[in-house]
Protein backbone atom coordinates (compact mmCIF):
# COMPACT_ATOMS: atom_id res chain seq x y z
CA UNK A 1 0.00 0.00 0.00
CA UNK A 2 2.98 2.40 0.93
CA UNK A 3 4.54 1.49 -2.34
CA UNK A 4 1.56 2.10 -4.07
CA UNK A 5 0.82 5.52 -2.39
CA UNK A 6 4.34 6.60 -3.06
CA UNK A 7 4.11 5.85 -7.20
CA UNK A 8 0.58 8.37 -7.26
CA UNK A 9 2.28 10.68 -5.12
CA UNK A 10 5.48 11.28 -7.36
CA UNK A 11 3.09 10.78 -10.65
CA UNK A 12 1.29 13.52 -9.41
CA UNK A 13 4.23 15.86 -8.94
CA UNK A 14 5.57 14.73 -12.50
CA UNK A 15 2.16 15.77 -14.13
CA UNK A 16 1.73 19.25 -12.98
CA UNK A 17 5.52 19.96 -13.55
CA UNK A 18 5.38 19.25 -16.79
CA UNK A 19 2.35 21.31 -17.43
CA UNK A 20 2.59 23.90 -20.92
CA UNK A 21 4.04 27.52 -19.84
CA UNK A 22 0.76 29.75 -19.83
CA UNK A 23 0.80 32.41 -22.56
CA UNK A 24 1.07 35.96 -21.50
CA UNK A 25 0.60 39.01 -23.76
CA UNK A 26 3.56 41.71 -24.06
CA UNK A 27 3.03 45.13 -25.61
CA UNK A 28 6.41 47.05 -27.74
CA UNK A 29 6.17 50.48 -26.40
CA UNK A 30 7.90 53.30 -24.81
CA UNK A 31 7.91 53.34 -20.74
CA UNK A 32 8.74 56.58 -18.48
CA UNK A 33 10.58 56.89 -15.36
CA UNK A 34 11.93 59.49 -13.32
CA UNK A 35 15.41 59.63 -10.73
CA UNK A 36 16.00 62.39 -8.47
CA UNK A 37 19.15 64.52 -9.37
CA UNK A 38 21.33 63.03 -6.60
CA UNK A 39 20.91 59.54 -8.18
CA UNK A 40 18.99 56.30 -6.68
CA UNK A 41 16.90 53.91 -8.58
CA UNK A 42 14.41 54.33 -11.43
CA UNK A 43 10.80 54.54 -10.19
CA UNK A 44 8.10 54.15 -12.97
CA UNK A 45 6.86 57.52 -13.47
CA UNK A 46 3.12 57.61 -11.93
CA UNK A 47 1.77 60.57 -14.33
CA UNK A 48 2.30 60.57 -18.13
CA UNK A 49 5.46 62.68 -19.50
CA UNK A 50 2.42 65.34 -20.32
CA UNK A 51 0.82 65.82 -16.84
CA UNK A 52 4.26 65.05 -15.29
CA UNK A 53 6.57 68.14 -13.89
CA UNK A 54 9.99 67.60 -12.79
CA UNK A 55 12.12 70.32 -10.41
CA UNK A 56 15.40 71.58 -11.34
CA UNK A 57 17.93 69.08 -10.67
CA UNK A 58 15.94 65.95 -11.69
CA UNK A 59 16.16 62.95 -14.24
CA UNK A 60 13.64 61.57 -16.38
CA UNK A 61 13.77 58.53 -18.55
CA UNK A 62 12.29 56.85 -21.75
CA UNK A 63 13.10 53.25 -22.49
CA UNK A 64 12.12 51.60 -25.49
CA UNK A 65 10.89 47.82 -24.84
CA UNK A 66 8.83 45.01 -25.09
CA UNK A 67 6.88 44.19 -21.74
CA UNK A 68 3.86 42.84 -20.12
CA UNK A 69 2.89 45.36 -17.84
CA UNK A 70 4.37 48.10 -15.64
CA UNK A 71 6.16 45.55 -13.18
CA UNK A 72 7.60 43.76 -16.19
CA UNK A 73 8.75 47.06 -17.64
CA UNK A 74 12.83 47.44 -18.43
CA UNK A 75 14.49 50.11 -16.64
CA UNK A 76 16.71 52.98 -18.87
CA UNK A 77 20.32 51.46 -18.59
CA UNK A 78 23.36 53.93 -17.97
CA UNK A 79 24.07 55.28 -14.14
CA UNK A 80 24.76 58.81 -15.58
CA UNK A 81 23.60 61.57 -12.75
CA UNK A 82 22.38 64.87 -13.36
CA UNK A 83 25.68 67.15 -12.62
CA UNK A 84 27.35 64.54 -15.72
CA UNK A 85 24.35 65.03 -18.00
CA UNK A 86 23.89 69.06 -17.13
CA UNK A 87 27.66 69.58 -16.46
CA UNK A 88 27.83 72.02 -19.12
CA UNK A 89 24.52 73.51 -18.86
CA UNK A 90 24.24 76.28 -16.55
CA UNK A 91 21.04 77.25 -14.30
CA UNK A 92 19.23 80.58 -15.36
CA UNK A 93 16.38 82.18 -13.75
CA UNK A 94 12.97 81.53 -15.13
CA UNK A 95 14.36 78.04 -16.23
CA UNK A 96 14.91 74.61 -14.89
CA UNK A 97 17.43 72.05 -16.03
CA UNK A 98 16.45 68.37 -16.77
CA UNK A 99 18.28 65.88 -17.62
CA UNK A 100 17.59 63.23 -20.42
CA UNK A 101 17.90 59.57 -20.45
CA UNK A 102 16.76 58.24 -23.55
CA UNK A 103 17.64 54.32 -24.08
CA UNK A 104 15.97 52.81 -27.84
CA UNK A 105 16.35 49.11 -25.93
CA UNK A 106 18.02 46.02 -28.10
CA UNK A 107 17.40 44.37 -31.46
CA UNK A 108 15.13 42.52 -29.54
CA UNK A 109 13.09 44.55 -28.26
CA UNK A 110 12.90 46.16 -32.47
CA UNK A 111 9.61 44.72 -34.24
CA UNK A 112 12.17 43.94 -37.30
CA UNK A 113 15.37 43.14 -34.56
CA UNK A 114 17.60 45.62 -35.78
CA UNK A 115 20.10 47.42 -33.63
CA UNK A 116 18.59 50.54 -32.61
CA UNK A 117 20.33 53.95 -31.89
CA UNK A 118 22.30 53.85 -28.90
CA UNK A 119 21.39 55.74 -25.48
CA UNK A 120 21.72 58.61 -24.93
CA UNK A 121 21.55 61.68 -22.45
CA UNK A 122 20.79 65.47 -22.91
CA UNK A 123 19.98 68.47 -20.11
CA UNK A 124 17.07 69.77 -21.59
CA UNK A 125 16.80 73.88 -19.97
CA UNK A 126 12.82 74.30 -20.02
CA UNK A 127 10.66 77.08 -18.49
CA UNK A 128 10.03 76.74 -14.81
CA UNK A 129 6.42 74.64 -15.46
CA UNK A 130 7.66 73.10 -18.17
CA UNK A 131 6.19 69.07 -18.14
CA UNK A 132 8.31 66.15 -18.86
CA UNK A 133 7.27 65.84 -22.23
CA UNK A 134 8.27 69.31 -23.12
CA UNK A 135 11.64 68.42 -22.06
CA UNK A 136 11.75 65.57 -23.78
CA UNK A 137 10.59 67.73 -27.05
CA UNK A 138 13.48 70.02 -26.37
CA UNK A 139 15.93 67.72 -26.73
CA UNK A 140 14.73 64.59 -28.79
CA UNK A 141 12.58 65.79 -31.17
CA UNK A 142 10.29 64.19 -33.95
CA UNK A 143 7.83 63.03 -31.24
CA UNK A 144 5.07 61.19 -32.48
CA UNK A 145 1.58 60.32 -30.36
CA UNK A 146 -1.08 58.55 -31.27
CA UNK A 147 -4.78 59.55 -31.02
CA UNK A 148 -4.90 58.64 -27.21
CA UNK A 149 -1.72 60.50 -26.11
CA UNK A 150 0.53 57.62 -26.09
CA UNK A 151 4.21 58.43 -26.84
CA UNK A 152 4.74 56.23 -30.06
CA UNK A 153 8.30 57.47 -30.85
CA UNK A 154 11.10 59.13 -29.51
CA UNK A 155 13.71 61.19 -32.08
CA UNK A 156 11.65 59.07 -35.23
CA UNK A 157 12.16 55.94 -33.36
CA UNK A 158 10.75 53.60 -34.15
CA UNK A 159 9.17 54.74 -37.65
CA UNK A 160 6.23 52.97 -37.01
CA UNK A 161 3.72 51.07 -34.62
CA UNK A 162 2.56 52.13 -31.14
CA UNK A 163 2.28 50.05 -28.12
CA UNK A 164 1.89 46.80 -30.66
CA UNK A 165 0.89 43.98 -28.41
CA UNK A 166 2.73 40.71 -28.52
CA UNK A 167 0.95 37.13 -28.46
CA UNK A 168 3.00 34.31 -27.41
CA UNK A 169 4.23 32.61 -24.64
CA UNK A 170 6.61 34.37 -21.39
CA UNK A 171 9.75 32.96 -23.26
CA UNK A 172 8.66 35.19 -26.19
CA UNK A 173 9.66 37.97 -24.49
CA UNK A 174 12.29 37.36 -21.71
CA UNK A 175 15.50 38.23 -23.80
CA UNK A 176 14.46 42.26 -22.72
CA UNK A 177 14.96 41.50 -19.31
CA UNK A 178 18.35 40.09 -19.26
CA UNK A 179 20.39 42.65 -21.83
CA UNK A 180 22.49 43.84 -19.16
CA UNK A 181 20.63 47.00 -18.23
CA UNK A 182 19.73 48.29 -14.85
CA UNK A 183 16.89 45.93 -14.77
CA UNK A 184 13.11 45.52 -14.87
CA UNK A 185 10.91 47.92 -12.48
CA UNK A 186 10.51 45.80 -8.67
CA UNK A 187 7.84 42.94 -8.87
CA UNK A 188 7.36 39.13 -8.79
CA UNK A 189 5.78 38.62 -11.87
CA UNK A 190 3.43 35.45 -12.35
CA UNK A 191 4.90 32.12 -12.93
CA UNK A 192 3.60 29.78 -15.89
CA UNK A 193 3.36 27.02 -14.13
CA UNK A 194 1.24 25.32 -11.10
CA UNK A 195 1.69 27.16 -7.44
CA UNK A 196 3.05 25.62 -4.43
CA UNK A 197 -0.07 25.49 -3.20
CA UNK A 198 -1.75 23.63 -5.71
CA UNK A 199 0.44 21.15 -5.86
CA UNK A 200 0.23 21.00 -2.21
CA UNK A 201 -3.63 20.56 -1.90
CA UNK A 202 -3.66 18.27 -4.76
CA UNK A 203 -1.32 15.93 -2.96
CA UNK A 204 -3.07 16.00 0.46
CA UNK A 205 -6.31 15.37 -1.35
CA UNK A 206 -4.68 11.85 -2.74
CA UNK A 207 -3.23 11.35 0.45
CA UNK A 208 -6.45 11.09 2.64
CA UNK A 209 -8.20 9.40 0.09
CA UNK A 210 -5.73 6.45 0.36
CA UNK A 211 -5.76 6.85 3.55
CA UNK A 212 -9.25 5.96 3.73
CA UNK A 213 -8.70 2.87 1.67
CA UNK A 214 -6.50 1.81 3.96
CA UNK A 215 -8.60 2.07 6.57
CA UNK A 216 -11.12 0.43 5.48
CA UNK A 217 -9.40 -2.45 4.23
CA UNK A 218 -8.36 -2.79 8.02
CA UNK A 219 -11.70 -2.71 9.35
CA UNK A 220 -12.26 -6.01 6.97
CA UNK A 221 -9.49 -7.72 8.53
Amino acid sequence: MARLLLVVVVGLFAALGAGPAQAADGYRYWSFWQRGGDGGSWAYATQGPSSARPDDGDMIGFRFAVSEDSNDATRPRGMADFAAVCADTPATDGTKRVAVVIDFGTAADAADHRTPPAPRTECARVGADASAGEALAAVAKPLRYNSAALLCAISGYPESGCGDKMSGSVDAHAAPKGDGGDGKADGDGASGGPSAGLIGGLAAVVLLGAAAVWQARRRRV
